[in-house]
């Protein structure tokens, strides 16, 4: 690049109508915009940064001109200012932009021919001359005025935001958390940001705090530190942090003397927002809602385990053998002495490894019992995980958050003690992926008198969220426990079971891989080679050899975020291999992922008003720009997000091993390398495998396979329910 600023007749500073906004970044506000600028007979390409741009403003830009060798001439801005068009071109292009949902270049043309300079004035103040543009009913007229009172309230966030060093894309989320008082919610206390606004964390808040003038030993500053740490502790599974290990964290955020820390400390346990408890040997600092689930856990859980059974009598020889005509399936005698001992429990857990017969004995005993009216209730963790659950036994299964009613407004039940579920018996699948708040919420449902089954692979990885229930209740001897071992003859025809369960038991799996195996293992000794290996095995092997499709029956598994094999740099090369965009197609760059018809994508988090839960995977369906919405298919039902709102989806072609949990896949391909040791876990690698129902292919060094088998090592959870569970 080459400072050409001495050239003339260009000046240091133009004013114009933006006629295109060629980039924009809507983390740091990065542009790049094609202006119409005074004095100049071609389009003039500016460089800067700005809150918002918008074809049609009106824009002061001071820099210095320079040549790029890709682009050629450009204004690179020091300072950029942007406001409201004034003229009926500018108008025209700053409504066509899409800024404002339901008008579009047709409607733009209408409202400025009707109207002229006019039009933003008849917008705020008498919208309902709207319609007397053609084709503009209440229904768009009213669409467009919230639209505009909307994208006013969110201009100013922008602005504020900016001016605060903070990237502006959550601003429509802060909008729609704060309203109209977004801005003197931040100015009084910039830390909720870190707390409401998904996908902003304690760093960025506390960069708007330092601009704001909030002194870096505040305690305000220090009682966010400490709240933000004792969160992203949940995140790593935890349900609460020993004292000095809070403490030592939040002086390494908030880079303040131990002394304040501990003093925000005693004024948080002051005020009740934090609680502290000593649980066997180690001083624990707790959320209060964590504590609070782990002592109710505790105590509802020793008293079913400890309750009679309350089925009907039961024959349990002619029931076997009416439900083994019924199915023509012959049970083993262990299978036939886990169901007689299920039958006489009020709480039980059945666990155990792939191919061991869990949905059958499932099977067996939900058919006795319907025959008996028992009335049954079965669920499981994510939506995947249910519909499997539905399709093994021919029942109803229902998410967790669906069968407690979730209010899409309030994020809250409407199934709790007051209200409790209508069942006899309740079945919980895949209870691994189950975490404290959750189970929490779903025994305060469970009718008095009703039965719990919970099922699930006490070896797989625990739950993303906090707590290890399924292992704490195992370990604590407080619940029976069936836990079945026997690998059925079907299922040991299967590599994929029995590679599962020789990783489960630390051994290395064959690695033979014959023509007519199910489960495979490519050595690739470099990243770069695994990564190309992948793209051919995704693209071309597996559809060519199997009959399957790339896009919705191969999954590609990852065990880390970051890195040439992580889930970002996969995704972004499986996205251009697997649907580049057609001729005439358009797509949507927002919060660093391209969006387009036909992507796989996953849903980052619950969201009740959409019914959409952490996990789901869809297909985008249509975009379309005028509305500025994006349509998703999740299985049979589509749902609608604004674009603003695509912070919650991620592409799907590939995802972590901890997000495919509760799910199966017809293929799945599993890049493994050195380079993810810090996450080369044996149940890491099996609960990978166990995702797959026809194929598993490995990719990567053989080297980091064996590190991971022979790494039993499981991440301690910081947690009382056990030693509760024991009391």
């Amino acid at each position: 690049m080459q400072d050409s600023s001495s050239e003339k007749p260009y000046p240091d500073s133009i004013t114009g109508l933006i006629e295109r906004v060629t980039f924009f970044n809507e983390e740091n506000g990065f542009s790049v915009l094609k202006v119409k600028a005074q004095g100049f007979r071609d389009l003039v390409t500016v460089v800067g940064s700005l809150p918002s741009a918008n074809a049609g403003e009106w824009l002061v830009a001071e820099g210095r001109w320079v040549i790029d060798r890709e682009h050629g001439r450009q204004l690179q801005a020091s300072l950029l200012k942007s406001t409201p068009p004034s003229t009926l071109e500018g108008i025209e292009k700053y409504l066509a932009s899409g800024m404002i949902k339901g008008v579009g270049p047709v409607y733009a043309k209408k409202l400025v021919q009707k109207f002229g300079q006019k039009i933003f004035d008849i917008i705020e103040t008498a919208s309902a001359r709207l319609e007397e543009v053609e084709g503009i009913g209440p229904q768009r007229r009213q669409k467009i005025k919230a639209a505009w009172e909307e994208q006013k309230v969110v201009r100013d966030i922008m602005v504020f935001l900016h001016t605060h060093g903070v990237g502006t894309s959550r601003a429509v989320r802060i909008y729609k958390t704060y309203g109209d008082q977004a801005i003197q919610t931040v100015q009084a206390n910039p830390y909720v940001l870190a707390r409401d606004i998904h996908g902003i964390g304690f760093k960025t808040a506390d960069q708007v705090a330092k601009k704001l003038g909030f002194p870096a030993d505040s305690l305000l500053r220090a009682d966010a530190g400490l709240q933000h740490t004792l969160l992203q502790a949940t995140d790593e599974g935890h349900c609460a942090l020993p004292f000095g290990i809070l403490k030592l964290q939040a002086v390494k955020l908030l880079d303040v003397e131990g002394a304040i820390v501990e003093q925000a400390i005693h004024r948080l346990l002051d005020g009740g927002e934090i609680v502290r408890e000593s649980i066997g040997d180690r001083d624990l600092i707790y959320l209060p809602a964590l504590r609070k689930s782990e002592e109710f856990i505790a105590e509802k859980v020793r008293r079913l385990a400890a309750s009679p059974c309350r089925y009907p009598p039961i024959d349990l020889e002619k029931a076997l053998s009416w439900c083994q005509k019924q199915t023509g399936k012959e049970l083993s005698p262990s299978q036939k002495r886990a169901i007689g001992l299920a039958l006489r429990q009020r709480m039980f857990i059945l666990t155990g490894g792939p191919g061991v017969g869990k949905t059958t004995l499932l099977d067996f005993l939900l058919m006795i019992l319907r025959a008996k009216k028992v009335r049954c209730l079965l669920c499981a963790p994510t939506g995947r995980a249910a519909k499997r659950l539905e399709e093994s036994t021919g029942m109803e299964a229902k998410t967790i958050h669906r069968l407690l009613e979730i209010n899409a407004h309030t994020g809250r039940f409407s199934r709790n003690e007051g209200n409790p579920l209508e069942g006899d018996l309740l079945v919980v699948d895949e209870t691994s992926m189950v975490d404290l708040p959750l189970f929490h919420q779903l025994l305060r449902a469970l009718p008095p008198d009703a039965h719990l089954i919970l099922v699930g692979d006490a070896d797989q990885l625990p739950s993303v969220g906090p707590g290890r229930l399924l292992q704490d209740m195992i370990q604590s001897r407080v619940v029976p426990v069936i836990h079945l071992t026997e690998v059925f003859r079907q299922a040991s025809g299967s590599q994929i079971i029995t590679s599962a369960h020789q990783i489960n038991e630390g051994h290395m799996p064959d690695l033979g891989g014959a023509a007519e195996s199910d489960f495979f293992f490519i050595e690739r000794p470099e990243p770069a080679q695994a990564v190309s290996t992948l793209l051919d095995v995704v693209k071309r092997r597996i559809p060519d050899k199997f009959q399957l499709d790339p896009l919705q029956d191969i999954q590609v598994l990852c065990p880390m975020h970051r890195g040439p094999l992580g889930v970002r740099e996969i995704n972004t090369l499986l996205q251009k291999e697997l649907n580049p965009l057609q001729p005439g197609e358009i797509s949507i760059e927002k919060y660093g992922w391209r969006f387009a018809p036909r992507d796989k994508v996953i849903q980052m988090e619950n969201d009740y008003q959409k019914e959409v839960f952490n996990g789901d995977i869809g297909q985008v369906v249509s975009l379309d720009p005028e509305e500025r919405e994006l349509s998703v298919r999740f299985d049979r039902r589509e749902v609608i997000y604004s674009f603003d709102e695509l912070d919650e989806l991620a592409p799907a072609y590939a995802i972590t091993v901890h997000k495919a949990q509760g799910s199966e896949f017809p293929a799945v391909v599993v890049p493994l390398a050195m380079q993810q040791f810090l996450l080369l876990q044996r149940n890491l690698v099996y609960t990978g495998i166990t995702r797959g129902k026809r194929l598993v292919v490995l990719i990567g060094q053989k080297k980091a396979l064996a590190y991971a088998v022979h790494n039993e090592t499981i991440s301690e959870r910081y947690s009382g329910l056990l030693q509760r569970l024991k009391a």
